[in-house]
Order: structure tokens, then sequence, then C-alpha cells
């Protein structure tokens, strides 16, 4: 029997059920939104057609629960209680959890878990795309242990490629799109020891695989790392390089187009040009959404790259990071954190917007979680980043009264396990003790709050927790379950190479 005659049964099953019975709350809205949820899986059919183009957006940092913190914010931000809002990547048929961890690490950071997804192997953290037979730093036993990458594979198919961040697109995931070092932390020459005279820094990376036609649009922050301390940029400020390199020069020599600006980058011509792209918009990362001005958004980036990478009539490959919802998370600054998710979303939205499910995979997910956590028993409506309001056995809002701890002060919905909002602070003979101060809702949803923590640390850390992954479009029905994070390489190489 052929799945689309299955899928028929089960629907007209599901219409008409086999045994009659009489269900109190069958005309309830919660239950006949859920008959229509169990119809529309039931009708949906895998797309098994090769995918022209792969979209992979990494909201960095953005676990399950910063998903979830993100949801009430949007859906807050537009009247509603927050928790029935639906997120773009939500709507996709496909989803499924992902391990993150590392095969040195049982918290990752940001460099193996991006080289995973551009790999499909784990490896060991801090580095970016070599085998976890190497050592972290060791220049010399990296030869012969580079992977294949992604990007390498896409564009020796005839595709384009694109980056895009948010943070430096020296940083980590970024960086796991074209380049290849036995340390995340060498994007510029000073950073790499004088000894390893086989290892590129990160930036200068990137110009070559520029070169290459492995990389054709790179937009994000990190200008610093692409030319010297004797070079001025748009806003006064100097490089880093001592090399005596100026990368942005030498991609304009190769014929690149160059933004700094917002103005230069509303100049870029996106359109029918084959020219490569690279937009340094700050010397190190972007500016948070909150504060963001003089230059483009993260959607704004996308829609640029999506335009002028569609002009390959053979597809392309871009990887787009929303690098900040992770620099949030790190200062404890959950408004931050959120307004960047929310600016996550708007790019979504705006690739799907742009592109056509039938030939183009798009796959939303998270490199790794955060130490946040969330109180507890919250009324519906209740600001996720304000006060835990008591529930209202009355109706359907909170009750406005903030819940007390048994210290008999109120807490916020949200928080962290550890970070600079520690309650406890060091004291003048090296020791820690404290108390939790109050806070009312107002001083806590000002966009500069720091949420409370309780260990004390001076950035708050990852986790390993699973994160999630959404998808639709070719091959997003692979995307179930529990799976490894180097498995999302592979789902994107059937979708790609699949006759």
């Amino acid at each position: 029997m052929t799945r689309t005659l299955l899928a028929g049964v089960a629907f007209a099953a599901l219409a008409a059920p086999a045994f009659a019975q009489t269900i109190a709350q069958a005309d309830d809205p919660w239950f006949t939104a859920a008959q229509d949820t169990i119809a529309a899986h039931m009708a949906a059919m895998p797309n098994t057609g090769r995918a022209k183009n792969v979209i992979l957006f990494t909201g960095d940092g953005n676990g399950v629960g910063t998903n979830y913190a993100i949801r009430l914010f949007e859906g807050q931000l537009n009247g509603g209680t927050g928790d029935d809002f639906v997120q773009p990547h939500e709507a996709f048929p496909n989803s499924a959890l992902v391990k993150t961890y590392t095969t040195n690490g049982q918290t990752p950071d940001s460099a193996p878990t991006a080289s995973a997804m551009n790999t499909g192997v784990k490896s060991k953290n801090t580095m970016i795309n070599v085998s976890d037979a190497v050592a972290v730093n060791d220049c010399a036993g990296m030869k012969g242990h580079e992977l294949t990458t992604f990007a390498e594979i896409v564009s020796g198919m005839g595709k384009s490629v694109g980056v895009i961040s948010t943070a430096r697109l020296t940083h980590a995931t970024p960086a796991a799109v074209y380049s290849k070092t036995v340390n995340r932390n060498w994007e510029d020459n000073t950073a790499v020891p004088e000894d390893c005279t086989n290892q590129e820094d990160i930036a200068a990376q990137l110009i070559a695989a520029m070169k290459a036609g492995t990389i054709d649009v790179a937009m994000g922050g990190g200008r610093r790392h692409f030319i010297g301390t004797d070079v001025t940029d748009a806003e006064g400020k100097t490089g880093k390089r001592t090399d005596g390199r100026n990368l942005v020069e030498e991609a304009q020599a190769m014929g690149a187009q160059y933004a700094q600006t917002e103005e230069e980058f509303l100049a870029l011509t996106t359109t029918g040009s084959n020219a490569p792209i690279l937009g340094l918009f700050e010397p190190s990362h972007m500016m948070y959404e909150q504060d963001r001005t003089g230059e483009p958004s993260l959607a704004e980036m996308t829609e640029a790259a999506i335009k002028t990478l569609s002009s390959n009539e053979n597809g392309f490959y871009m990887s787009v990071e929303a690098g900040r919802i992770d620099h949030a998370n790190h200062d404890g600054n959950l408004h931050r954190t959120l307004t960047d998710g929310v600016a996550f979303n708007a790019a979504i939205r705006k690739a799907m917007e742009l592109t056509n499910p039938e030939d183009t995979l798009i796959i939303v997910t998270a490199d790794h979680e955060h130490a946040i956590a969330f109180n507890g028993y919250c009324g519906r409506g209740s600001h996720i980043t304000g006060l835990c309001m008591d529930i209202n056995d009355n109706g359907m809002m909170n009750t406005g009264e903030p819940l007390l701890g048994a210290d008999g002060k109120p807490y916020t919905v949200a928080g962290y396990l550890n970070g600079v909002g520690s309650v406890l602070k060091e004291q003048a003979d090296g020791t820690y003790s404290g108390v939790r101060p109050d806070v009312t809702d107002e001083e806590a949803m000002d966009p500069d709050y720091i949420q409370q923590a309780l260990i004390p640390a001076s950035s708050e850390t990852h986790s390993g927790e699973d994160v999630a992954i959404f998808a639709q479009g070719p091959w997003a029905h692979l995307f179930n379950g529990v799976i490894e994070q180097n498995v999302i390489f592979h789902v994107m190489r059937q979708a790609v190479t699949v006759e």
C-alpha cells in the first residue's frame, strides 16, 4: 500500500471513528484544536526531493528553556499571555531533540557544536573542524586531521555559500562554516603562536575561502580582525592585525563588495550580481537588537544574502547565527536575550517568505543551552522578564500578587543557576555570603536588569542539556526522536545529494 493511500486511510479513520463514542468535551476549543493538529500530521507527506537550497539557522545558546522564554516574550509583546504563541519554526512539521555533548565535554562550547553540524562528526571543545585525534593548540598535529565541511561539499557541487552572524564572523559558529583550527580564539594573527606556521588565523581563512569560491557572502561583526593596527575604520577605530595584511583590501581586490555601515549595506548590489559580499558592521560583535542603530538587523542581512545567493541557479547553503542570544545569557541580562530572540524569529520569517519549502530545507536549532531556570508556580500572564505572579483560582489571568519565597521576598519568573547576578557576594575576607535583594516587577522588567543567580561567576555558563531542532522542506522528516548533533550534517548532505 502506498504512503499516500496509507495517509488517506489514516485520515479517514480519524474523521469517522470505528467506535462511536459520546465525549462530553468534544466541542471544547482545546479538544477540536488537538483533533485538527492530529489530522494535519496524518495528512502530511515527507518531501523526498533533492534540496536546491539549505538554510541552517542557529540561535546561539537558544536551547529549549531559552526558546520557551522567547516564545512568551514575543507573545506578550503581541498582547497575549505568551504561552500559546507560536514562533515561526515551532510551526514546522518536523522536530527532534539534539544531544550537544562533545568528545571531551559534557557541556560544550560553540566551536565543536558548530563543527558537528558542519562536518558530521563530534570533536573536542575549543577546536573547529579538526578531528578529536588532535590536542587543542597542537598546530603540528593538525595536518592531515582537517575535516571536510558542508560548505566545501556544496560549493564543489556548484552551489553558493553564505555565512551571516550578529557575532564576529571569526567567532566559533560562523567560523565553522569555512575555517579549520585547533583553537577557536585564534581570530587574527596576533593570537596565533609564533611557532604555529601551518595554521592561518580565522579571519585570513575567511578571505582565503572567498578567494577559493567556497564563501560568496559573509556579513556580521569582527572588523578589527581583518585590518591592521595602522588602519582606521568607519568608526575611527583601528584593527588588531600586525602582519601588514589588510584583508578587506584583499577581498576588494578580487572584486568583492564591502560594507561597514548601514548606508553601505543598503547600497550593496544584491540582485543579479555574482560579486562576493563582505560586510563587517562592528569592530567586535554587532549590537544587541535592543541597542541597534546604524547597522542592519539579522533579518535584513538574511534577506540581502538570500537575494544574492539566489542568483545561482544551482542553489545555495547559508548559515545564519543569532550570536548575541548567547552573549546576553552570559551577561545574565534576560531582556536582551529575548529581544535578540525576537530578531532571530524575524530572520526566520524572512527566509520562509523568500524561499520555497518544496526545494529549500530550513533548519532551526541551537548549538547549546544555558544555565537558565524557571520558577513556579506562576499564573498565566506573568511577564517572562518580571515577577512570578500568583495563579488566579477564579479566572485565567494571574492575580497580580507576586509569589514569595520562604524569605518573604518575591522572585522573578526566570533566573540563572550562576553568573554575575549571584546573590552571594565576595566579602573582605574572601568568603561569599549574602541575601536575596527585594525586587519589584518594574525593576525586573527594566532592559538593564540582571537576573538573580545562585553561584557567583564572572560570566554565566552554558549547560549540557539537549536543544531542539525544527525543520521544513526536503528530507526534514529525518529529524525525529533524540539525535546526536552531528546527524544534522548528514540530513543536509542527504537533502542535497539524493538521486
